[in-house]
């Protein structure tokens, strides 16, 4: 995942994934445009999302407001993890080694 170049509007996105206390204010947007950096994401006939980063693919229902629930949100900090970004990284999220 080294070979990332996420912009300064995904690097905010992927900290509000991961702040503390937990951010209920992420648009589902911006967290399509961030999987669409980091991994693949397809939405599907029946309004559902193919995600897939790293070796995970989960399917997620599209948002019914404009931000993600609680449950998308733990989800996603799994799956964001399991490939390598996040808090624990050892690197900010983005840069270069």
């Amino acid at each position: 995942m080294s070979d990332l170049h996420l912009n300064n509007h995904h690097r905010d996105t992927l900290s509000a994934l991961f702040a503390h206390p937990t951010s209920h204010n992420i648009r589902w947007v911006d967290v399509v445009s961030l999987i669409g950096a980091v991994g693949e994401v397809e939405e599907k006939h029946d309004g559902r999302f193919r995600v897939t980063i790293g070796a995970e693919t989960e399917v997620f229902d599209r948002s019914h407001g404009k931000d993600i629930s609680m449950e998308q949100t733990t989800d996603l900090r799994r799956m964001l993890t399991h490939a390598g970004l996040g808090p624990d990284s050892g690197k900010e999220p983005g840069s270069e080694d």
